[in-house]
């Protein structure tokens, strides 16, 4: 017979923090670092943070900054388990070491398309081995790029079947916003259902004003099945300016309706991150 003094089950899944970065500040950089950290951003910072919050969950986002140095992201996933974290990977990476990575915690990888001096080509044999690799493993790729090549690189990552979550709402081309080809494309793609779209980076839009504009966007046409959200905590080249409490502000004033909110920060989130 049920326990009349327990407390009632919870009503929605936990809060999730999709998107940011751990890192140490005596960790390597790549020769192409575009910021170089003011201070440590590690999980003995963070995870308090999430605590006051009522960020139940989190998921790391591969810092490009590092290259393949995951080295300190895969022991924070190993700690704490409820982090899961996406890393940045050479294509030559074998199975053991992708199997071994997966059951650490990590759930995707991160392609870097900006700042780096050879971008990947997704077509390339290396390319395809690897995204049959993510594919068996249900692990999804993970990305940020410049708007106007967001059609190759959906087209590229849908023909090998495998999951893609874009960053800070695609990155849409500040004088075209939502009218923009690649964030068209990102729509489109959002309805094909293997398409997923971090709410997240909207202190770095051109204007507040430009950053609701393209979340809504997103969300008439997702609703809450293919959008997760995202700090982008510790707001690297912004730190000082921007703070955890302002990203929840904003996300509330891009998702007004609670129950909504709800499923783009818990239910998605913890389908597409933590199913298993």
């Amino acid at each position: 017979m049920p326990d009349p003094t327990a407390p009632p089950p919870p009503t929605s899944a936990p809060m999730v923090d999709a998107h940011f970065h751990l890192y140490r500040r005596d960790q390597p950089l790549t020769d192409w670092a575009w910021h170089h950290p003011p201070e440590d951003a590690g999980a003995d910072q963070f995870l308090p943070l999430m605590d006051r919050h009522g960020i139940g969950f989190g998921v790391v986002a591969a810092a490009s900054l590092h290259g393949d140095y995951n080295d300190y992201v895969i022991r924070c996933l190993r700690a704490h388990r409820r982090l899961r974290g996406t890393v940045f990977i050479r294509p030559e990476t074998d199975l053991y070491t992708l199997e071994r990575m997966k059951a650490d915690g990590v759930v995707g990888i991160r392609l870097f398309f900006n700042r780096v001096p050879n971008p990947p080509d997704l077509r390339s044999a290396e390319y395809r081995l690897l995204l049959r690799r993510l594919r068996d493993l249900d692990w999804h790729v993970h990305t940020l790029v410049l708007s106007p090549m967001l059609p190759d690189i959906i087209a590229a990552v849908e023909e090998a079947g495998v999951k893609l979550v874009i960053d800070h709402m695609g990155h849409p081309d500040p004088a075209l916003g939502v009218n923009c080809p690649g964030f068209k494309a990102l729509l489109a793609a959002i309805e094909r259902g293997r398409t997923w779209v971090k709410l997240s980076g909207g202190f770095r839009a051109k204007s507040p004003e430009a950053a609701r504009t393209h979340a809504r966007a997103l969300v008439a046409v997702a609703g809450g099945e293919r959008l997760v959200w995202g700090s982008d905590w510790p707001f690297a080249n912004f730190e000082g300016r921007v703070t955890y409490a302002d990203t929840l502000a904003a996300l509330e004033d891009w998702v007004p309706d609670a129950a909504l909110r709800r499923r783009i920060t818990g239910e998605t989130p913890m389908r597409l991150y933590f199913a298993d």
